[in-house]
């Protein structure tokens, strides 16, 4: 029997096929969704789809429909679906008898446009649920890789990239380096973040200020990682600004820091630009707290530590001179060396005995500056005015919680007092 071919649905069919060939999805797949859309619009007309027969081919782009009934005595038809009078049975071929099947090509035209256009939502459907499956299923188990992709659309809060297959993937404001420009129809470099999944509806998160996006692109760079020579063992990363790496070596004829920095910088430049000249320090890794802490606040020297690993603390004293070096320019050193070893890092300079011994309580200079300022910065564990001298302005202004313009005033009001 020749197949029924209808313009309204020759259309779906293309648009299925184009589908099929750019998600890759197999013959068995797609015979059953086109099936299962007809066999939904079927069930809507007559209540089931149970007796129906549906061949689909959709390299042709065309369709079967067949409705099995059984043969019943004249007025004895309790579901018209099923069941079909002698009489209308021997219309179809004059030699049927009760108790005999019937198979009816059924033409799908004379359903109307309502079951058309119902057949054309259903597939529809079923065309996105496939979609979100194959794009779950491609991401779902690269999280932590790198992607290149291409820009599509950028927006003030995310970013729309699109992969090789057309896929749409989102690069959030706050996983963006502040000094990236997007612009249409460039490819990006960035780490799949994650992939969430809520009712069905797949989302590929993508980020460039994870430390994982720059762990992969050193792997990327550095042989020796590739090979298991060297370990990455922690990242620290103000994105855009500056990163620390604690790298450790399992050759000793291996320098992991001259592995990873390479020859005048060869390995790391191709990194720093790729993150818009985000400067990377790498130090090497040790189970030693004090001195890993020592590496970390480089390139200041560090004349002493004191530990505390119950609560993760750590006081460190250097030279005058060396104070700045290691907060750094805006607090930048001693934040990501407190990200690298997990401990909170307070900086001191070094008192000399006799400095101490002209020292003065804070409480003394309750003339001259609020209670509530000196309890506030006694609260912090600086109890003299010299203590307080040797503080860096800038923990004096976040561990103290007081605005710029009172920790000056005190500055001013204690350096006067030796002066």
């Amino acid at each position: 029997m020749a197949a029924v071919k209808k313009d309204d649905v020759v259309s779906m069919f293309d648009s299925f096929k184009e589908f099929k060939e750019t998600k890759n999805i197999d013959r068995t797949t797609l015979v059953s969704v086109l099936e299962e859309s007809f066999r939904n619009v079927l069930a809507k007309i007559f209540g089931s789809d149970e007796n129906f027969d549906v061949i689909v081919n959709p390299d042709k782009g065309d369709f079967e429909i067949y409705r099995n009934r059984v043969v019943v005595a004249d007025g004895e038809v309790e579901d018209e679906n099923k069941q079909v009078s002698l009489t209308e049975a021997r219309k179809i071929e004059p030699d049927y008898e009760v108790g005999e099947d019937v198979s009816e090509r059924v033409d799908f035209a004379k359903f109307g446009r309502r079951a058309i256009l119902n057949l054309r939502q259903t597939l529809a459907s079923k065309i996105l649920e496939l979609e979100h499956d194959s794009l779950y299923n491609k991401y779902k188990d690269r999280v932590g890789q790198v992607i290149a992709a291409e820009v599509y659309q950028v927006w003030k809060r995310e970013v729309l990239v699109v992969d090789d297959e057309n896929n749409e993937l989102i690069l959030p404001k706050a996983e963006q380096i502040p000094a990236d420009v997007y612009r249409k129809g460039e490819t990006i470099r960035a780490v799949i973040e994650r992939v969430d999944n809520e009712n069905n509806n797949p989302k590929i998160i993508l980020s460039r200020t994870s430390p994982m996006f720059l762990q992969r692109l050193l792997e990327a760079e550095v042989p020796e990682i590739a090979e298991g020579l060297i370990a990455i063992r922690r990242i620290a990363r103000i994105p855009g600004e500056r990163a620390k790496i604690a790298v450790e070596s399992f050759d000793d004829r291996i320098d992991p820091v001259g592995a990873c920095v390479g020859v005048k910088g060869s390995r790391v430049h191709g990194i720093v630009r790729e993150l818009c000249n985000e400067n990377i320090d790498v130090i090497c890794y040790t189970g030693n707290t004090k001195l890993f802490i020592q590496r970390a606040l480089s390139p200041a020297k560090v004349s002493s530590i004191k530990i505390d690993e119950e609560n993760k603390k750590a006081e460190v004293y250097l030279k005058p001179e060396e104070v700045s070096l290691a907060i750094g320019r805006s607090g930048l050193n001693i934040k990501l060396a407190s990200l690298l070893t997990e401990y909170t890092i307070d900086v001191f300079r070094e008192v000399s005995e006799e400095d101490a011994d002209e020292d003065i309580y804070l409480d003394e200079f309750a003339d001259e500056i609020d209670q509530w300022v000196i309890d506030a910065i006694k609260g912090i564990g600086l109890d003299t005015a010299k203590a307080v001298l040797n503080a860096p302005r800038d923990m004096l202004v976040e561990k103290a919680d007081l605005e710029e313009e009172t920790v000056d005033n005190v500055l001013k009001v204690l350096r006067a007092e030796f002066e």
